[in-house]
């Protein structure tokens, strides 16, 4: 059973992201004031993901984010931002928190983005390849969540027992690829809005798991192709929406874009990726991670 672990000072803020993880009958949920507390409750027991906020006394969340990173760096830290903590968040990224969820969205996104970092699904048949030793693949995939979130934990999980990156880096580039994923598949094949999920983020789902049953939608594939190289690991994921105009998307950098209820996966993609490419018509990125 999932064990998760909710870092705050706010006894409301953490009981809000508690009350919304407690939801799933099969987590657990630990709480912790600080940084300081949060440690000892590690020590207790190892959390499967972290949940914490930026700004606590003692011990904050990036002091924290450093101290799991160098003691257990396969435990994904999920920051919760908040306006005034962008900048910290910004860091935070770079010491190995692993995604981020902002305060104002915490009940459309908490529970899935941990999902998400949970996902355990059986081994993708095409991704024994790479476990073999072989360096590049090519597939295509149906409008499938849990067959999307199998493949980006696999991959994970394979470029880590070759050696190519360490736990945190794996986790990391892992979960760019996942927000790539997920950008094909809500924004490109099914081609929903994201500004519909700051209106109201069931009807965001909903009109998903409508269209994905629907034509021309459900015909839909998302294609991968995954190629090692002897100085990096590049993923390229197609899907066959219309494209969007890359170009001219906000600055994901900027930290006022940290508080948005949409556009969470452009700056996690750049976050954790080396370098980003689109096609000329925006309907397919390649995310490249260099080996350190």
């Amino acid at each position: 059973m999932p064990h998760l672990l909710v870092v705050d000072d706010s006894g409301i803020d953490r009981r809000l992201a508690g009350s919304i993880l407690e939801k799933n009958p099969e987590w657990t949920v630990a709480y912790a004031a600080n940084g300081m507390e949060a440690i000892a409750q590690i020590e207790v027991r190892l959390p499967d993901i972290i949940i914490t906020d930026l700004q606590m006394p003692e011990l904050d969340g990036l002091q924290l984010v450093e101290f799991v990173r160098s003691v257990h760096p396969g435990i994904p830290v999920v920051l919760m931002t908040g306006v005034g903590s962008e900048e910290i968040a910004l860091e935070a990224f770079d010491k190995g928190a692993a995604s981020y969820v902002p305060k104002s969205q915490l009940n459309v996104d908490l529970a899935e983005t941990v999902s998400r970092l949970l996902a355990l699904t059986p081994r993708h048949p095409l991704l024994t390849a790479l476990k073999a030793g072989k360096n590049e693949i090519q597939c295509e995939l149906e409008n499938d969540l849990q067959l999307l979130s199998g493949f980006t934990h696999e991959l994970r999980q394979i470029v880590e027992e070759r050696g190519l990156f360490n736990e945190s880096e794996a986790l990391r580039f892992a979960t760019a690829v996942d927000e790539a994923l997920m950008n094909a598949y809500f924004h490109g094949n099914l081609e929903i809005d994201s500004k519909l999920r700051e209106d109201d983020g069931n009807a965001y789902h909903d009109l998903a798991q409508e269209r994905r049953r629907l034509p021309p939608y459900s015909d839909r594939r998302i294609h991968l192709q995954t190629k090692i190289e002897p100085d990096h690991v590049s993923v390229t994921i197609r899907d066959e929406g219309a494209g969007f105009d890359y170009r001219n998307q906000p600055d994901p950098t900027d930290p006022a874009y940290l508080d948005r209820p949409h556009g969470r996966g452009m700056l996690l993609m750049r976050a954790f990726s080396d370098e980003v490419r689109f096609n000329e018509a925006g309907n397919e990125v390649t995310l490249i991670k260099r080996f350190s």
